[in-house]
């Protein structure tokens, strides 16, 4: 069960929050999956995501790259929820940490997630650390990446109708520096 750790209201309106818990649990429109170019959903959050969704995820993620191509950090792919608790997966691709311009790639990933829930007209995404895990990202620095992101989104567009940004995390170790972090940068908001 996931448990809401800390909140910041901007002044639209919107939330963001800070939640312990596992992302396939998560009742909200859209749950971002940290993918990869091709989505191919074999391991860390994607294989998670894809074997707890069941096969029509990877079935539709194989569909997806045949008609638009390999995914961007910018243009993150969508498909169905298959049988998790949201509507869509939401296939963010990170950057691989030592490929260059990671924090620019990982922004991009960041606002594209926000841009394609709010083309999808969805009002509440999760997202997992993206490019953390087996990409390597160190977490401080993607934890830092990921609430200006999502703050100049929101100065961007302060009337969104996505009303709830969720950064969920199952491990502590996560949960610890992004909750560090979201302590330094809600000090300098």
């Amino acid at each position: 069960m996931s448990k809401i750790k800390k909140t910041h209201t901007f002044p639209g309106g919107q939330d963001l929050e800070i939640v312990h818990g596992d992302i396939t649990s998560e009742a909200v429109d859209a749950i971002v999956n940290a993918a990869n170019h091709h989505l191919a959903h074999g391991g860390g959050v994607a294989g998670v995501i894809s074997r707890k969704g069941g096969p029509e995820i990877q079935r539709e993620s194989d569909a997806w790259v045949r008609e638009h191509g390999s995914v961007s950090h910018e243009r993150p792919a969508y498909t169905g929820a298959g049988e998790l608790p949201c509507r869509y997966v939401i296939h963010a691709v990170g950057p691989i940490w030592g490929s260059g311009d990671e924090q620019a790639k990982l922004a991009s990933a960041v606002r594209g997630s926000l841009e394609r829930a709010e083309e999808l007209h969805l009002s509440s995404i999760a997202l997992p650390a993206i490019s953390t895990g087996i990409f390597g990202f160190p977490k401080d620095l993607a934890a830092a990446v990921f609430f200006e992101s999502i703050a100049a989104y929101y100065q961007q567009n302060p009337d969104s109708a996505l009303s709830l940004v969720r950064l969920i995390h199952i491990d502590l170790a996560t949960l610890s520096v992004f909750m560090t972090a979201f302590a330094a940068w809600e000090q300098e908001q």
